[in-house]
């Protein structure tokens, strides 16, 4: 029954949600959807090559070390505008 949408179901479907958004607002929420996509992305991307990294190097920080350099996270690659500093946690346990 719902299995086969031929032609004209996919073109009523448009035609609907045309009427339902607007044309005006299609393109802003598909643009804000891909922007948000990229955002996901990058972090995801982040979050890996952070687990990658603190697994390969198990040595003790020593205790003359400086605190890391203050990391910007971009929403997306080569996207200036709406980059923000994130200020990384400090892991305050001694070991």
């Amino acid at each position: 029954m719902f299995g086969r949408l031929g032609a004209p179901e996919i073109i009523l479907i448009l035609v609907v949600i045309i009427l339902l958004f607007g044309a005006k607002k299609l393109p802003d929420m598909a643009r804000s959807l891909g922007k948000s996509a990229r955002i996901l992305k990058s972090e995801a991307k982040a979050m890996k090559e952070e687990g990658g990294n603190s697994s390969a190097a198990q040595t003790p920080p020593a205790t003359d070390e400086q605190p890391p350099a203050q990391r910007t996270i971009q929403a997306a690659p080569g996207d200036v505008t709406s980059s923000r500093p994130v200020a990384e946690p400090t892991d305050t346990t001694k070991r």
